[in-house]
């Protein structure tokens, strides 16, 4: 990967799946990478993976809940006291519940709206004052491709999901006439420890390394949108285009539902 424009970053998530190979890609190019999570373990594996392969860059293992707002701000002041200016920020964490009707709760709901959305807004509202008052920045917020349209048992992740990509429309909008740049990342199906726990064969699975390649490549282009793999992403948009009549018996078929 070439050079990044960007010497310090803070990820969310970044103990697993894409946050992890996103940090170990961006200290390979020599950024600084602060990385939060929950699980303390988890990060410092990490950041001892890229010791390990004698990256240019370092990874700084931080313990955070971004479902806690306070928290949130505070950490994200100590950083810039410590570290200086955050020059991007991946907000990558997240959690993945299957929901089939027969157990519907609102409980799952909100929790994963506290951590796919909620936790992104946490960050923002730390961020976006920082990075408006300097005129610069790179925010990227993880979506995903099934925020596109309502799938079977997806009720509270898809939903989670489909806030954070409105939410993300309506702030890019406004961040154009600033020198903020906000980007909307959609991946598919990514091979992660969530999605190793789904039941059902998954169209077109990356591997996460893949994954933050596709979106190192989007965020240095200074995409909106980085949605991958392409071809799913393709077929998943033609479908948002569909009337209720055509998509819905359209999806039972294709699920099974």
């Amino acid at each position: 990967m070439n050079q990044p424009d960007w010497k310090l970053v803070w990820i969310t998530g970044g103990g697993t799946g894409i946050g992890r190979s996103m940090a170990l890609a961006l200290s390979e190019s020599g950024a600084s990478v602060i990385i939060s999570g929950r699980t303390e373990s988890a990060l410092q594996s990490v950041a001892d993976e890229s010791l390990a392969r004698h990256h240019s860059g370092r990874i700084i293992p931080l313990v955070l809940d971004v479902t806690d707002l306070e928290a949130v701000k505070q950490a994200v002041e100590q950083m810039e006291i410590e570290h200086g200016e955050l020059d991007l920020a991946l907000l990558c964490a997240g959690n993945h519940h299957s929901m089939p009707v027969d157990r519907f709760s609102a409980a799952t709901c909100r929790e994963l709206m506290e951590i796919n959305y909620f936790g992104v807004m946490h960050a923002l509202e730390a961020l976006l004052p920082r990075m408006l008052a300097r005129d610069k920045g790179v925010l990227g917020v993880v979506a995903s491709v099934a925020g596109y349209r309502g799938l079977p048992t997806a009720a509270a992740y898809g939903g989670s999901k489909a806030a954070l990509i409105n939410a993300c429309e309506a702030l890019a909008t406004e961040l154009r006439a600033t020198g903020v740049h906000l980007s909307l990342i959609n991946p598919g199906f990514v091979r992660t420890p969530l999605t190793d726990k789904n039941p059902f064969p998954m169209p077109f699975l990356m591997e996460a390394d893949d994954a933050a390649k596709a979106i190192f490549r989007g965020l240095q282009r200074k995409q909106f949108e980085i949605a991958f793999p392409w071809t799913f992403v393709l077929q998943l948009k033609i479908m948002r285009l569909l009337p209720y009549s055509v998509y819905l018996p359209l999806i039972r078929k294709v699920t099974g539902f």
